[in-house]
């Protein structure tokens, strides 16, 4: 069997149009962006792959079994709905779409196709050693009870907000566009849902350009088990490109940062913590594509994964709702 895939949009599109070349069993039949320049670059290292400007033309080929949508964020809702009605296999860039209603509607077309469709986000986190790592050790109770959950998105890329296109997108999140990816390890780490969620942000270091919305932004999220965590967003800070988490349990407390990964297993200061040496940040964006493919070609459930990405969604939507009311919301899930 051999699957034929579309993608759309050819900016981190196109690690995903790699990463489905590495696959033996798919062949990528069109690309898609609307950029006359990324035509010319793919009709220069890609002659062999026929190129269009209209996703309307990938959504609805009949040849076509996956798409990889790596488009604009406000255009993800569109074009993954457009692809399941079509019957095709979904890839997306997250955030999968950017409102509730948007993403009940979502899950609605993907539920009545029974689990027959994949619906995948690329939320790239959980496929790294670390964290595969952190996850069983949870698992095992190594950690003990887990009662808080603390993470940071550093972006460290003000340009990509105050000169691209994420500063053009109406209503863009930096929780939808970045904070997901630990909204979305707390989630499945913790294999716990937060019933409450506040919210608060600012926009002090991208004032003084054209960036309209909140540049920074933090959250508090309660557990029914009372567990707590705390999420951020940081998309102006001087910082690399990063990310913070600490994990806090009884019995232990993981800590992920500019010094490396390690796990403290005492209280007592002549303790030193145990180093945990592997890696915390995928190879590409396109790691989590052969797993997406091989679940197609045989027929595996996916349905866990994919309700995991709405519950992480409905947090983050949740965030954006609390930092607008001022208030703490009850999260809302599909």
């Amino acid at each position: 069997m051999s699957l034929r895939v579309g993608v759309i949009g050819l900016g981190v599109g196109e690690q995903h149009l790699l990463a489905y070349r590495r696959h033996p069993q798919c062949e990528v039949v069109m690309l898609c962006d609307f950029s006359e320049e990324k035509f010319l670059l793919a009709r220069e290292k890609y002659p062999d792959i026929p190129f269009v400007h209209e996703a309307e033309s990938v959504l609805t080929d009949s040849r076509i079994d996956v798409v990889s949508i790596a488009s604009y964020d406000d255009a993800h809702f569109i074009q993954a709905m457009t692809a399941l009605q079509h019957g095709k296999h979904v890839f997306v860039e997250k955030p999968l779409c950017q409102t509730f209603a948007q993403l009940r509607t979502l899950k609605n077309e993907w539920a009545q196709h029974g689990g027959k469709l994949r619906l995948v986000s690329n939320l790239v986190l959980r496929t790294t050693p670390l964290y595969l790592w952190l996850k069983e050790r949870i698992n095992s109770g190594e950690l003990g009870d887990i009662y808080a959950f603390d993470g940071d998105y550093l972006y460290g890329r003000l340009h990509k907000i105050t000169e691209g296109w994420r500063g053009q997108v109406e209503n863009y999140s930096v929780m939808e566009g970045g904070g997901i990816h630990l909204i979305d390890l707390m989630l499945w780490i913790t294999q716990q849902r937060p019933q409450t969620i506040s919210a608060m942000g600012n926009r002090i270091v991208s004032r003084a350009t054209q960036f309209r919305y909140n540049d920074f932004v933090t959250t508090t999220m309660r557990f029914s088990s009372t567990m707590v965590a705390r999420v951020t967003a940081n998309f102006g800070c001087v910082h690399r490109h990063h990310h913070v988490l600490r994990v806090f349990g009884t019995r232990a407390t993981f800590i992920y940062d500019d010094a490396g990964a390690r796990l403290h297993t005492s209280r007592d200061p002549e303790v030193v913590p145990s180093p945990v040496q592997l890696p915390a940040l995928p190879l590409t964006k396109g790691e989590l594509i052969p797993n997406f493919i091989q679940a197609i070609l045989t027929d595996a459930d996916l349905s866990e994964d994919t309700q995991t990405i709405f519950d992480g969604l409905s947090v983050s939507i949740a965030c954006d709702r609390a930092l607008i009311s001022g208030m703490t919301e009850t999260i809302e899930y599909v």
